[in-house]
């Protein structure tokens, strides 16, 4: 089977992964990418779903958690323009995914 992969982010953020290929839903605020999160994380052909970091802290928990529940989309954050993480975080965010995928928790060294 086919997988597709497609984005949710604000509309600069959409307009550079539409450059990229990636099909992109442009929303201004949380209300809306929780909308489209809920409608995108119950499409059969949707492998990866890439949303804007902003707007996923602002999605209402109980939406949020219906989604990661799913193992297909694979829910990955995007970090939002201008935001300065720590260096450790792109692990914590792989360490996240894998316990998603394998229901486990895994340390890497």
């Amino acid at each position: 089977m086919k997988w597709n992969v497609r984005a949710i982010a604000t509309p600069a953020l959409a307009a550079g992964f539409r450059l990229a290929g990636v099909p992109a839903d442009a929303v201004d605020d949380a209300d809306a990418a929780g909308a489209r999160l809920g409608v995108a994380a119950t499409d059969p052909r949707l492998g990866i779903l890439l949303v804007e970091q902003r707007l996923l802290d602002g999605i209402p928990e109980a939406v949020r958690r219906e989604a990661e529940r799913r193992a297909v989309p694979i829910l990955v954050p995007v970090p939002s323009p201008g935001r300065d993480e720590p260096a450790d975080h792109a692990a914590d965010l792989i360490l996240e995914l894998l316990r998603r995928a394998i229901g486990y928790r895994v340390r890497l060294r």
